[in-house]
């Protein structure tokens, strides 16, 4: 083989390996699209529930996420099952358990990180001022060393429930108390000091950050 023709096969190569590494990249953004449009079925477009039973999850920190599925995966946390809300499964069911058990720790790290760069939309919904008030002075008192900046933030990586569905945080209560569904050790305590009365002064708390 000459010169000239080393090259060109060279040169060849090289370029079939730019076009591998450029095409990697793009075919892992369209599954992540893909991924995060199933999410949307049911938390809504970029993770912004309008459903009062769905929490909204655009926003959170990718850790918190990534740890949320894992113990979906391990069906740790309850697996209630419930139908697609829009997109092409509309009217299907599943369940976390069964979205988890679907992904691979990539995908699920690559939506994770997808969901954290969105903007956590606070939900418009009812509450009570009074109970509110009271709920603020309860979480100063038990939760802000988790829960930061009036539960608001996704930095402390435990969620973000300043503005989260009301309805979903009392059925969160009810897990925690029922032990199904695993929490850090520091919570404990501080829910078993909780009153029913201050269970539900948090949750209007939470839901008046609007």
């Amino acid at each position: 083989m000459d010169r000239d023709s080393s090259l060109k096969q060279l040169a060849l190569i090289v370029a079939g390996l730019s076009i591998g590494l450029l095409a990697a990249p793009v075919s892992h953004a369209a599954d992540v699209a893909s991924i995060a449009e199933q999410c949307a079925a049911c938390h809504g477009k970029d993770g912004a529930s309008k459903e009062s039973t769905v929490p909204s999850i655009g926003g959170f920190s990718a850790t918190y996420l990534v740890d949320s599925m894992k113990t979906y995966k391990k069906k740790e946390r309850p697996c209630v099952e419930t139908k697609y809300l829009e997109g092409p499964k509309k009217g299907q069911k599943s369940d976390m358990c069964k979205v988890a058990a679907d992904l691979n720790a990539a995908d699920t790290q690559a939506v994770a990180k997808y969901l954290a760069g969105k903007k956590f939309v606070r939900a418009k919904q009812p509450f009570d001022a009074a109970k509110a008030q009271q709920g603020k002075n309860v979480h100063n008192t038990e939760c802000k060393k988790c829960h930061e900046k009036g539960g608001s933030s996704a930095d402390d990586d435990a969620g973000i429930l300043a503005g989260q569905w009301a309805h979903y945080l009392k059925e969160q209560f009810v897990i925690f108390r029922a032990g199904k569904r695993p929490m850090d050790e520091k919570m404990k305590p501080k829910l078993e000091k909780l009153s029913k009365e201050d269970e539900d002064a948090l949750v209007h708390y939470y839901a008046s950050q609007q």
